[in-house]
């Protein structure tokens, strides 16, 4: 019978991953050099591909330190105006085939990380003249979105801002497959569709309330325990995966 301890260890890392993280990074040269961002911070890190349009560059502020995973789609809808309406701070990470599109203003504050598949976005399609197919009723007016800094996205969470502002406060977590539509306070665990508040710590009490049974209060955030789509953060990494 064969076992795992039976089997040779790799010693050295794959060869091929050399060459990924050699695209990746010839890749951020390009953008960084040919796009003209409203501002970039360095050591940025935008696997291929990315979908990414340079006439709206201008309107995107990049960090530093800010990673972009491969499939992913910053979008800014073009209407004249030249200010910034995506920024991404300091140490941002955006994971892959994740989708962020600004047509007002979406800010995501320093530390945020986004898991696989995250939608943002602060508006609509339009849909209310039945006479006219909805792809060419254009967008609905929308609002703001802040995601406050040290926050983590599950997979396949959505964050859709109609109208108003919209603010997810520091430090909170978003369940996977959540779909959030308004705002919540710091240190918030965030699941479920609609959105809904299933635990919060209280800084003045020192202790987190809420929880699977509604009541329990726990140490901290390493012993959350919530919901069994509530994925903790994955170690993401600067390359290729």
């Amino acid at each position: 019978m064969t076992t795992n301890a039976c089997k040779p260890r790799a010693h050295f890392e794959d060869p091929l991953s050399f060459v990924l993280r050699a695209r990746t990074k010839l890749y951020t040269l390009w953008l960084s050099a040919t796009y003209p961002f409203a501002s970039r911070g360095c050591n940025l890190s935008i696997q291929y591909p990315c979908r990414l349009d340079r006439q709206v560059a201008s309107q995107i502020k990049l960090g530093k330190r800010v990673t972009v995973l491969k499939d992913a789609w910053l979008n800014v809808l073009p209407d004249g105006d030249h200010e910034p309406k995506l920024i991404l701070d300091d140490d941002c990470s955006i994971g892959a085939r994740s989708v962020i599109s600004a047509k007002n203003s979406i800010h995501l504050e320093h530390d945020v990380i986004l898991a696989t598949t995250v939608l943002i976005q602060d508006h609509n399609h339009a849909y209310e003249d039945i006479t006219l197919p909805i792809r060419t009723q254009g967008v609905t007016a929308g609002g703001r979105i802040r995601i406050e800094q040290g926050c983590w996205i599950g997979k396949g969470a959505a964050i859709v801002c109609n109208e108003g502002e919209l603010v997810i406060g520091r430090n909170s977590v978003i369940g996977a497959n959540s779909l959030v539509t308004r705002s919540f306070p710091p240190y918030s665990v965030i699941v479920g569709n609609p959105g809904r508040l299933a635990r919060q710590f209280d800084p003045a009490k020192g202790e987190w309330s809420g929880g699977r049974s509604g009541g329990e209060a726990g140490p901290g955030p390493a012993t959350l325990r919530v919901q069994d789509d509530l994925q903790p953060a994955p170690t993401q990494a600067r390359g290729d995966q």
